[in-house]
C-alpha cells in the first residue's frame, strides 16, 4: 500500500527535526476536508490554494509534498511555485518522504 500524503509529510518532518535541530520547519495547513464556513473564513485569514506544504524559513526553501505514485502537482500549486522562484525561494516538489530527504540532502551539499 502507498503511503498517504499525510503519512510521508509526518515522516519527512520528524525526519528534519531530528537532522537539523536548530533550523525550523513547519506545515501551512491549507488543504484537506473542511466546511464551506470553515473555508470561507479561512479564505479571508488569508489562507490560499497551491501554498506548498512545509516552509523552512532559514533556507528560504518551500516544500510541496506527493505521494510516492498517483500525486500531481495542481495548477495553483505550479502558479504559487513560478511566483515564489521569481522571488528568490527555493522550491522542491517531492514525491514522498524519500525523496524529499535526498533533495533536502543534496540542497544543503550545494549551499
Amino acid at each position: 500500500m502507498i503511503p498517504t500524503e499525510h503519512v510521508e509529510q509526518r515522516d519527512l518532518v520528524m525526519w528534519f527535526r531530528q537532522t537539523y535541530p536548530g533550523v525550523r520547519i513547519f506545515a501551512v495547513p491549507n488543504g484537506g476536508a473542511r466546511s464551506i464556513s470553515t473555508a470561507a473564513r479561512l479564505r479571508v485569514e488569508g489562507v490560499c490554494a497551491g501554498v506548498p506544504d512545509l516552509f523552512i524559513p532559514a533556507w528560504k526553501l518551500w516544500v510541496e509534498m506527493k505521494r510516492q505514485k498517483g500525486g500531481s502537482v495542481s495548477a495553483e500549486q505550479k502558479d504559487w511555485i513560478a511566483y515564489l522562484e521569481s522571488v528568490d525561494y527555493t522550491t522542491l516538489v517531492c514525491k514522498g518522504a524519500e525523496d524529499a530527504k535526498s533533495k533536502i540532502k543534496n540542497l544543503q551539499k550545494t549551499s
